[in-house]
């Protein structure tokens, strides 16, 4: 409407057969349409404050029809939630579950609730009956009883919990991995007796020894062996490293691949069966060539993991957290993000600083576009230490190597469908 008021009674350009009059007509018909969108822009803004609910109103019509807004899942049941081919939102809330589940579920809140409710008095009498069965015995099988009883209390305790980092869920909650995913690698989801350690190296006879150091800097407790060796030397496969560092108590291995000297995937072996993952890298940027960097800290970095949500995805987010230490050290203010979007995993390291905000600057708001509570007058500065890429995941492998069988292969048709994505 902004337009038709103001080309209302004028002459078109394309009307115009002098080109610079023509030309000059366009800018000023330009001209008038932005300064007709800034006014009506701004009386808008004058409106929406005095009335906020106009705002949101407006806000909640004019969301945009983005890709990942438009993602479709697959429909599968609840045994079906381990096969890592299909794309299944366990963080939906409205998924739906059938109806034999359901009424398990209800069956076992009622029995819950039975107990709950059970007469203390009646919970003695059993107690009783149990002891008073036990009076006929020997004492020698009392005491045999009472150390079988011992022995089987100090083996019911659970097992203390690996502490996790708070940042660690950012985005992902790992609490909703299925647990037949959890049966099926079993290694990968075992409790760490020790802080991770991780064996950084390369192809045979690479030329990327300065990125795998650079990569020591970005996983905790990492160290760089060459692969690199006289032409008559022994050539140690995948299978052997990954058996010398077990032996060595590493957790992981990670293989920096090249193409045309220059990094094009990373394959990361959980030891010290496996299972293996292979990634491609693209988009590497060293953290020297980043503009306004800084330099990386010994410190144990926090770790944020984004977007993953189907059982691929939180086979692959376990995978990561397995890499860095449960407990960061926050004195050093890092932060290591892995952001999946698209199926895209971006690997970003940052250094962050609370400050002041100042007058200029708007307030942090949440995901709802308003205001965080008890951070009006808080900034966050960041500062990229680098270094930057992306990976891509191609191949999950049951154990070491392509021979012992694939969990998950990327194939080239599957993305025809844009709206369905694996992560």
């Amino acid at each position: 409407m902004a337009s038709s008021k103001i080309v209302a009674g004028s002459v078109m350009p394309s009307n115009v057969g002098n080109k610079l009059k023509r030309q000059s007509l366009h800018l000023k018909h330009k001209k008038a349409k932005e300064s007709q969108r800034r006014d009506d822009r701004l009386r808008r803004r004058r409106v929406e404050d005095k009335n906020p609910q106009l705002r949101e109103e407006r806000q909640a019509r004019n969301v945009p029809q983005t890709i990942d807004r438009k993602r479709t899942w697959d429909d599968a049941l609840g045994q079906e939630a381990d096969n890592l081919g299909l794309s299944i939102d366990l963080q939906s809330a409205k998924r739906s579950k059938p109806e034999g589940e359901e009424e398990e579920e209800e069956q076992a809140v009622q029995d819950g609730a039975d107990e709950k409710d059970r007469n203390p008095a009646e919970e003695a009498d059993s107690e009783g009956d149990e002891v008073d069965s036990m009076l006929g015995s020997d004492s020698e099988n009392d005491g045999d009883a009472n150390a079988s009883d011992d022995d089987a209390t100090s083996t019911k305790r659970p097992p203390i919990p690996r502490a996790p980092s708070p940042t660690a869920s950012t985005g992902t909650n790992l609490d909703l991995t299925p647990e037949s995913l959890t049966s099926k690698f079993p290694s990968l989801f075992a409790r760490l007796e020790h802080p991770p350690k991780v064996l950084i190296t390369t192809t045979i006879n690479s030329t990327l020894h300065a990125q795998a150091q650079l990569l020591t800097t970005l996983f905790p407790n990492a160290s760089y062996v060459r692969r690199s060796a006289h032409f008559r030397a022994h050539k140690y496969s995948v299978r052997e490293i990954a058996a010398f560092a077990s032996n060595r108590e590493y957790t992981t291995l990670v293989i920096l691949t090249e193409d045309q000297k220059r990094p094009s995937g990373l394959d990361v072996v959980h030891l010290p069966e496996g299972p293996m993952f292979h990634f491609s890298i693209s988009n590497w940027v060293e953290g020297a060539k980043l503009p306004g960097h800084g330099n990386p800290t010994n410190h144990y970095p926090e770790l944020i993991l984004n977007g993953f949500r189907t059982p691929l995805g939180l086979l692959t987010a376990h995978l990561f957290r397995t890499l860095f230490p449960p407990q960061p050290e926050f004195q050093g203010r890092q932060v290591v993000t892995l952001h999946n979007q698209r199926d895209y995993i971006f690997v970003r390291r940052h250094r962050y600083v609370f400050r002041d905000k100042r007058g200029t600057e708007k307030s942090i708001v949440g995901a709802d576009g308003k205001p965080v509570k008890g951070a009006e007058e808080i900034r966050a500065g960041l500062q990229e230490l680098g270094p930057r890429f992306t990976l891509k995941l191609r191949r999950v492998d049951k154990g070491i190597q392509r021979r012992s069988g694939q969990e998950w292969e990327w194939k080239a048709g599957s993305e025809k469908v844009r709206t369905r994505f694996q992560l």
